[in-house]
């Protein structure tokens, strides 16, 4: 199944709501897995992110859906990326 890197910034509104239900994170991988997306890894990162989570879905149209969906709620901005392992790339050189 492909594989995605989704950077998330959250918005001043995402940082209070984090900061007011930390377990609201938790809430939302739920949310994101009942769209039929799995979350294989997600961390918090110094910088510009202030997530990146490593997502597989059964193609862009089902990422792009939970990109839409979290977006829209005004907590938070994220940039997509479509991902290959490097053995993959390297196979269909």
């Amino acid at each position: 199944m492909p594989v995605y890197v989704m950077l998330t910034t959250l918005t001043d509104e995402g940082r209070k709501t984090l900061k007011d239900n930390p377990k609201r994170i938790k809430e939302v991988n739920k949310e994101v897995e009942a769209m039929g997306v799995k979350i294989l890894a997600q961390y918090t990162v110094l910088g510009p992110y202030d997530f990146v989570n490593i997502l597989e879905a059964k193609d862009n149209k089902a990422i792009g859906k939970v990109a839409i969906e979290l977006g829209s709620r005004g907590t938070l901005q994220t940039m997509t990326m479509a991902a290959m392992s490097v053995d993959e790339f390297v196979s269909n050189l």
